[in-house]
């Protein structure tokens, strides 16, 4: 019997993964994937998300800007997403901060970011967020800021070791993605031996950060570009790398992400 799998953080949504999503979720449940949260990034895939809420009861939909998109926002988007976290039982994501990006709007991610941890700070709702190069701004904010008291996600985790305990103390999670099994991220693997066991999560993050080919059980290629996207399935592949790198089974490794998922994201 496959142990439960959580996934904290995916796009179920991405027009990469092709149209057949009903076929994606049949072959990640025979995979032990009993949950996965799927981010919206902006007003445009929110409705998309919603839609695979209602299809699937394996999905824990999370509305939220994302700081590449922060550009787009519509004057109503305030509006809109509290209409759509109204609508079934949410969480706030994907939001964040991105210096990596070309020419980032660094004001508008600061004020986009802020809002809407506030929102879920209110609610008690979990916050799902990306942070690139901004480590530092990043917890400056937090510690400013209304944050959610059930916590919030650092999705991919990809700061320095040092920010783990500061971090943790405002109540982060960590979430470790496939792609921190190829060889040239082992830095960054290294860190997470520094994450609290009651803190860490795990993610695909599909359909971007791709496996090593000799770990990725489920090849998907996207047919608009023929390029390879991650299926939501390769998470059983994305436990058992971890469970290999802490030393531990993959069925105490799974107990106990399940146990930290439910914290966060709440059971039922």
């Amino acid at each position: 019997m496959n142990p439960r799998l959580y996934d904290a953080h995916n796009h179920l949504q991405d027009a990469r993964l092709g149209p057949d999503r009903d076929a994606l979720v049949a072959v990640a449940s025979l995979a032990g994937v009993t949950r996965m949260v799927v981010n919206g990034s902006c007003e445009e895939d929110w409705p998309a998300v919603l839609e695979l809420a209602r299809r699937h009861p394996c999905v824990l939909p999370s509305f939220g800007y994302h700081p590449w998109y922060v550009r787009e926002r519509t004057p109503r988007w305030r509006e809109e997403l509290v209409r759509f976290l109204d609508t079934v039982p949410s969480v706030v994501g994907e939001i964040g901060l991105d210096r990596w990006i070309e020419n980032p709007d660094l004001a508008a991610q600061e004020e986009t970011f802020v809002w809407q941890l506030r929102l879920a700070a209110e609610r008690d709702l979990p916050a799902s967020i990306h942070c690139l190069k901004a480590w530092g701004r990043l917890h400056e904010l937090l510690l400013a800021s209304l944050r959610p008291a059930r916590g919030f996600l650092l999705h991919s985790y990809g700061g320095p070791r040092e920010m783990i305990e500061p971090l943790a103390r405002l109540g982060a999670y960590f979430s470790f993605p496939g792609y921190f099994a190829h060889a040239r991220k082992e830095g960054q693997r290294e860190v997470f031996r520094h994450v609290p066991p009651d803190r860490l999560l795990i993610e695909t993050d599909a359909p971007d950060q791709l496996l090593p080919d000799e770990i990725n059980r489920h090849p998907l290629s996207d047919a608009a570009t023929g390029k390879p996207v991650n299926h939501p399935a390769n998470l059983a592949a994305v436990y058992e790398f971890a469970a290999g790198f802490f030393g531990e089974p993959v069925e105490y490794l799974a107990s106990r992400v399940e146990e930290n998922f439910a914290r966060l994201f709440g059971s039922r």
